[in-house]
């Protein structure tokens, strides 16, 4: 069957929107062509950073013929809806359409349309010229006097179809001036001849003749193996860099490796900023030395050249700008050493976190007060976690970080134990941003635990209460990744927290800066609300959700008035059902399920994740067990019928059955298996026992199928039959003790 080869050649494509561009023409075409009746065996997209290339395999040479019966109107039925049916079915005049019978609905028209083949080239011909013309760049622009847009100036255009046993076609179209053919030119520098081709099985060989790689995962290869063997001569390993491998896939269409080197003073600068400064200046990979594991003073370039000399110029050239950026790292890295940390505090107080909360100064005062609340509760010194608070974003107004925000958190670190803070002080500035992905790590040292709470809880605390809140695939403030860290955080470590209760004071503190921000009007009122801690910086709307018929607040923050308490109260539920959504997500791989989860946060009050994952566990054991199967059918059956005589009746049934309305034994038995099963389950929910909780359960198993097998729930005597739907209710109770069996599936 015949094969498409598409190439659009142009200026050099951004290197960041090759990979996606390649996608999407790959997806643009293949659409095109099924949507028109062309199926097809196999497509692949590719990019270099002059040209976008898609060969698609076995497109039919035509499209099918088609047949289409379509049905309309009755016989007899109005003027207009006759009009209708011919307009829609393509035809001129009833005559065109035929009649036929139903038994019940009587005569109706029918159109039988059919559409001839068309051949596959004049397909492709038509909707290529769009399909360009739209095509979904970032980012476009125009050139010359045109009207197009298009990511740089397209220059040619390759479309051949055709047979591989037959001399290929080229596909007929026109783009603002660019007319398609089966010419292309090779690399810009090393081959720029132009060539003619006929197929991809001879135009990826011609262009490799040429000096192109057009396959960016070879490029990728050939730089990642290059660049090793370079390093492995000189007794050096490449410090991997996947980001940085795929942009420099996407700068060049030959890639050459070469090597150079820099002063050996510049690696008094910590490792991290010189890898960071040869990375994005220069674009070049570093080296470490695998006997010590810090930097050596060489680097890997890739260049886009054969040089006749080997490319010394290109190295030369290359440590020359190196060697300048490299001096400025190691002045910012002086400078930024001759200034205590805590002396870049009173800078913060002029950089604004967020409009609605305040500036950078006014967070740190925060996290220092919850990184101390925490500390106790994680077993970290409070006053360690109190000063690695005080100073976790002091490095925000260094030379180094300003250059290069990357290394916070790296470099206050860094800079503290320059400076002789404690070491869980230096640790804490820089891990309590982690975990900033779900590869990362999270802190372990019981300081950075507590400051990279605080930092996660104010942070949702903070956004919630102003109600910038994640919305879709929206999350601008990456509070989806703050609420994993929490998590992580949690279950790695092993924790205990009480989570509620830390929100709702970090809730309520910020509801009442709302409110006093909003109400301070004179100036004597906003200095004493500054002299409290408080800024003046909120909008009058902002109080509008805590307000309400606010006359006035006590100066406890925790003592609010109920139309604030309420707001409060509604936040924190919504933070907690956020957590166990982040929970679902983090016990996804594990193999834990969603409804097992929901289960347990259905029973209420359920803050302490440690333990809500440690019932999840307990509870997946026993819904996979033969005992908690039938025990969760047996729970499923009582609730359905309870829910229809709720419904019926209007009302929850309640209350304790009577011992002295049992009729049978089968009730008897029921009602004492459900007193003891209680009992001893809320015993071992106490003690945090969960799997002896779920022991504890699964004695009710034999009795509750006993009695649904011998007992008729709906008795002719209404006392009898309340009676029994009290013990019903029993069952569903004593099974909440553990979790809530009406959320498990299945």
């Amino acid at each position: 069957m015949p094969d498409l080869l598409l190439e659009l050649f142009s200026e050099e494509i951004p290197a960041r929107m090759q990979r996606r561009a390649a996608e999407d023409l790959k997806s643009l075409v293949t659409n095109a062509l099924v949507d028109a009746g062309l199926p097809y065996e196999g497509a692949k997209g590719f990019a270099t950073p002059r040209r976008l290339v898609l060969h698609v395999a076995g497109v039919p040479a035509a499209s099918a013929a088609t047949r289409e019966e379509r049905k309309g109107p009755r016989v007899g039925s109005p003027d207009k809806a006759v009009e209708g049916f011919l307009r829609g079915a393509g035809l001129s005049s009833i005559d065109e359409a035929t009649i036929q019978s139903d038994p019940k609905k009587g005569e109706f028209y029918v159109a039988v349309i059919e559409k001839p083949g068309r051949q596959a080239i004049d397909i492709i011909s038509g909707f290529m010229p769009g399909l360009i013309k739209g095509f979904p760049w970032p980012k476009s622009m125009r050139w010359g006097t045109g009207s197009m847009r298009w990511v740089r100036p397209l220059h040619s255009i390759v479309a051949t179809f055709g047979p591989e046993t037959e001399e290929p076609d080229v596909v007929p179209f026109e783009v603002e001036g660019v007319t398609s053919g089966q010419t292309t030119r090779g690399h810009r520098f090393l081959a720029d001849e132009a060539f003619e081709v006929r197929r991809f099985d001879d135009y990826a060989p011609k262009l490799e003749k040429h000096k192109v790689v057009i396959d960016a995962d070879r490029r990728k290869d050939m730089i990642l193996h290059d660049a090793r063997d370079r390093a492995l001569a000189l007794g050096l390993e490449l410090v991997d860099d996947p980001g940085l491998l795929e942009e420099v896939a996407g700068l060049v269409e030959w890639p050459v490796v070469l090597t150079g080197t820099f002063d050996e003073a510049f690696l008094e600068i910590p490792d991290e900023c010189i890898q960071l400064t040869i990375r994005v200046n220069q674009k070049c990979f570093v080296l470490r030395d695998p006997k010590t594991g810090k930097l050596a003073n060489r680097f890997v370039l890739t260049s886009n050249l054969e040089a006749s000399d080997g490319g010394k110029t290109i190295v030369a050239g290359n440590e020359k700008v190196i060697r300048a950026r490299l001096s400025d790292a190691r002045f910012f890295w002086e400078t930024d050493l001759k200034t205590k940390l805590a002396d870049n505090l009173p800078k913060l107080d002029s950089i604004v976190f967020h409009e609605k909360l305040g500036t950078q100064g006014e967070r740190v005062k925060r996290l220092e007060a919850l990184s101390a609340e925490i500390a106790p509760l994680v077993g970290a010194n409070v006053d360690k976690a109190r000063r690695a608070a005080q100073l976790s974003k002091a490095d925000l107004v260094s030379a180094m970080v300003y250059e290069f925000p990357e290394l916070q958190g790296l470099m206050g670190k860094t800079y503290a134990e320059k400076q002789g803070e404690d070491a869980s002080v230096a640790i804490a500035i820089e891990d309590h941003y982690r975990p900033q992905g779900p590869s990362d790590s999270v802190p372990t040292d019981p300081v950075a635990i507590a400051v990279a709470l605080a930092d996660k809880l104010y942070l949702l605390a903070g956004f919630w209460a102003i109600g910038e809140k994640p919305t879709g695939s929206k999350d601008p403030f990456a509070l989806r990744r703050a609420a994993l860290g929490v998590v992580r955080i949690i279950l790695e470590n092993g924790l205990r927290l009480p989570l509620k209760d830390l929100l709702l004071r970090q809730v309520r503190m910020i509801a009442t800066e709302i409110y006093y921000r909003s109400k301070a009007q004179t100036s004597d009122q906003i200095e004493q609300l500054k002299a409290a801690g408080v800024q003046h910086d909120f909008a009058d709307e902002l109080s509008d959700r805590f307000s309400g018929s606010v006359k006035a607040i006590d100066t406890d923050e925790n003592d609010l008035i109920p139309g604030v308490h309420d707001a409060v109260e509604d936040d924190v539920a919504d933070l907690l059902s956020f957590f166990a959504d982040r929970l679902k997500v983090h016990l996804k791989d594990e193999g834990a399920r969603h409804d097992l989860i929901d289960a347990v946060f259905a029973l209420g009050g359920q803050d302490d994740l440690l333990m809500v994952v440690k019932r999840v566990e307990a509870l997946g054991k026993f819904v996979a067990s033969d005992d908690g199967a039938n025990l969760a059918a047996g729970y499923k059956r009582a609730v359905n019928i309870l829910r229809a005589e709720e419904k019926k009746g209007g009302a929850p049934v309640t209350g304790r059955p009577h011992a002295d309305h049992f009729k049978e034994q089968a009730e008897i038995d029921l009602a004492a298996a459900i007193d003891t099963a209680r009992a001893e389950a809320e015993a071992a929910v106490k003690d945090e026992n969960f799997e002896g909780a779920m022991e504890a359960l699964s004695k009710l198993r034999a009795p509750v199928d006993t009695f649904f097998e011998d007992i008729l729930v709906n008795d002719e005597d209404p006392d009898i039959r309340m009676n029994r739907l009290r013990l019903l209710s029993e069952i569903r109770d004593a099974t909440h003790v553990v979790a809530d069996f009406s959320k498990v599936a299945g």
